[in-house]
């Protein structure tokens, strides 16, 4: 599987677990906001971790690491994902796997391969600002629809555990936004929404971080439907 980077130590991306984060590259959405805009495309100026050295840091790491987050850039793109992620699990390590759910036949084939035990998926926005909010040309929704629905399915028969989550920015993002993305998610497990920050590496340069003010209104929008909403990163 193409790598193209390696957090060797977190304890943020993987909830309740000491892991370790694999970047991937490509994408196929452009969120203006996206905050790894140099794992967007596949160039041939990336950088590259071989396969057999990512597997002999992890062999250096039983006992030391719980797990491994896959993300991106969109993961499901590489062709052999699953076959990467089940020599993860033959070494013992849980997996995470970060997607923006926008190819939900490829996101089954994935899920179903039983060698994913956490999947985060973002929600970008509202339905009717999704296309822009990802800076696509055609409609997503149905297809993000149809994904929310089979991680939802799929933790509800307790094969996976899951988040939604929300970037939240204040050049797309409306108080009457969060209340139908809440709407829409109404039932989800976990559902966050985390603050904007600038990397120094994103598509779209002067966007703005929401105030706190405007991130507890976005929570507040959220909770009639998601009770048990968040956060994350933020205090207010």
């Amino acid at each position: 599987m193409r790598i193209c980077g390696l957090n060797k130590l977190t304890l943020l991306d993987y909830p309740g677990k000491v892991a370790c984060t694999v970047f991937t590259p490509g994408c196929n959405m452009r969120c203006p906001f996206c905050q790894n805009a140099s794992l967007v495309k596949v160039l041939p100026t990336l950088p590259a971790i071989d396969e057999e050295e990512f597997f002999l840091f992890l062999s250096k790491r039983q006992g030391i690491l719980d797990g491994v987050a896959i993300t991106g850039g969109e993961p499901i793109l590489q062709p052999d994902i699953t076959q990467f992620a089940k020599k993860i699990k033959e070494m013992g390590f849980s997996i995470k796997l970060d997607t923006n759910g926008a190819d939900p036949h490829r996101l089954r084939e994935v899920i179903s391969s039983g060698f994913i035990d956490y999947v985060a998926m973002d929600i970008k926005n509202s339905p009717l600002k999704y296309k822009e909010t990802c800076g696509l040309t055609y409609d997503p929704v149905p297809d993000i629809k149809e994904s929310v629905a089979f991680i939802m399915s799929m933790a509800d028969e307790g094969k996976i555990d899951y988040e939604f989550r929300t970037t939240a920015v204040s050049e797309f993002h409306t108080p009457g936004d969060f209340a139908e993305i809440g709407q829409w998610l109404k039932g989800a497990r976990q559902y966050f929404i985390q603050r904007f920050e600038d990397s120094g590496d994103i598509l779209t340069e002067g966007l703005h971080a929401p105030s706190d003010d405007d991130m507890k209104a976005f929570l507040d929008a959220v909770l009639p439907y998601i009770p048990n909403a968040q956060l994350r990163g933020v205090t207010v």
